[in-house]
């Protein structure tokens, strides 16, 4: 092995420190914390961070398309050949076709902006992060009769609203939502907003607090009637099958497309998000690593402090006939112990907080009375976290590292002291 008995015991000999050495011991004790708070802090970041991104990117991908074809020229007509060619492109799962836009709501005196995606009732229940997180309704009742009352309201034209939007205007399922257009009709009276009343038919939850609260779904042949885009659609949305190796697709969609449409992806509509995501996180991370490298400084002031007071012990197993070796190994020991219990006592700390990191939060809200995470800032309901364990293993080595690091010099600084000056003044 590479320290001996006789070095493993004393090293842990001098962790135990009497009396008259209980200050080195209780700043050897803060060093310990500090390292393993340290390490706790930065695992529970990271994996909050991480939950952050993965939790982003799969609504994202979830709820929107992975491609976007557009027409340079307008409105696309309905047209099968585009969709067909899109559909024949390899690794292309699914072509939708889709009228979006923006619109009022007038609801009990009160006007507010909302984002209407217009997709046909097959394509709604294909979309399972919105059909199978409904808190109100069926997905089957979506552009069905709904039985709503109202002198605009249409069968068929059965609408989807999110949980939040419900909420903020009290509506429920079978109630009736007031939508303006932002194009007009012409009369001979002038230019009138095109307005009209739909059916709620459905609630749903998605957990994003934007999406939650201004999207609205409508049928397909609603939405081309309400946007005034008659037999066409502004947009095409594609879906593949592996939407993080985005590249190669758009490549492929742009030129089954043709040249007349333009093609986007789900990185181009999400790019702000992802981008700060990322920003944050390598931040973060650089930031919170000095929580280990001062608790690292603290592990060599202790042991400079630990070797001064252990001069005279030196000089005595210099003279028994101890190396300079064995010596220097004694105090590494000594300092690594408090280094990699340190850092075990963090990653435990870390792993238990990331897994209970929701439930710590709601005990701590009911204590306090006060919301830590608020949906309308962090978009979630609830905080996400995702431990990645190789991430893990890179922040115990690094605390490893620089807790190593620190003993390195107060150790060759027991190793050289003379033990003739140390014994000279006992």
């Amino acid at each position: 092995m590479i320290f001996s008995a006789f070095e493993r015991m004393v090293a842990m000999r001098y962790l135990r420190a009497r009396r008259q050495e209980g200050f080195i011991s209780v700043i050897a004790g803060f060093s310990l914390l500090g390292i393993g708070l340290g390490v706790a802090t930065l695992i529970i970041v990271m994996s909050v961070m991480n939950g952050f991104r993965t939790e982003l990117l799969s609504r994202v991908l979830g709820l929107y398309s992975h491609l976007e074809v557009q027409s340079l020229l307008g409105p696309l007509p309905e047209n099968d050949a585009v969709t067909q060619r899109l559909l024949a492109v390899p690794g292309v799962t699914a072509v939708m076709p889709t009228v979006e836009g923006q619109a009022l709501i007038t609801q009990d005196g009160t006007a507010s902006g909302a984002y209407v995606h217009g997709i046909t009732p097959a394509d709604f229940r294909r979309r399972p992060i919105v059909s199978t997180h409904l808190v109100e309704g069926a997905a089957e009742a979506f552009g069905a009769a709904t039985g709503a009352t109202g002198d605009e309201a249409n069968l068929g034209d059965g609408i989807a609203i999110g949980r939040r939007m419900a909420q903020r205007l009290n509506l429920h399922v079978g109630d009736s939502l007031r939508l303006i257009s932002p194009r007009f009709n012409q009369t001979a009276f002038g230019s009138i907003p095109r307005a009209r009343t739909y059916p709620i038919a459905a609630i749903f939850d998605v957990g994003m607090y934007e999406v939650d609260n201004s999207l609205i779904f409508m049928p397909l042949a609603a939405a081309q009637t309400f946007f005034g885009v008659a037999n066409g659609y502004t947009s095409i949305e594609v879906f593949v099958q592996n939407p993080t190796q985005i590249d190669p697709y758009v490549q492929s969609v742009g030129r089954a497309a043709g040249q007349e449409y333009r093609v986007y992806d789900w990185r181009q509509r999400s790019a702000a998000f992802v981008n700060a995501i990322d920003v944050e996180r390598n931040v973060m991370f650089l930031i919170l690593s000095l929580i280990i490298l001062v608790a690292a400084f603290n592990v060599i002031s202790s042991m400079i402090m630990l070797v001064k007071d252990k001069g005279r012990d030196i000089a005595i197993l210099r003279t028994m006939g101890a190396s300079r070796g064995m010596v220097l190994r004694i105090f590494f020991l000594t300092g690594a112990s408090i280094g990699v219990v340190g850092t075990v006592f963090g990653v435990i700390l870390g792993v238990l907080f990331t897994k209970n990191i929701e439930a710590i939060r709601q005990f701590i809200q009911s204590i306090i009375g006060r919301d830590l995470f608020s949906a309308e800032i962090y978009l979630f309901t609830q905080i996400p976290a995702r431990l990645d364990w190789m991430e893990v293993t890179q922040v115990g080595v690094m605390a490893l590292f620089l807790s190593f690091a620190a003993t390195v010099y107060p150790s060759w600084r027991a190793a050289r002291l003379d033990p003739v000056e140390a014994l000279r003044y006992e």
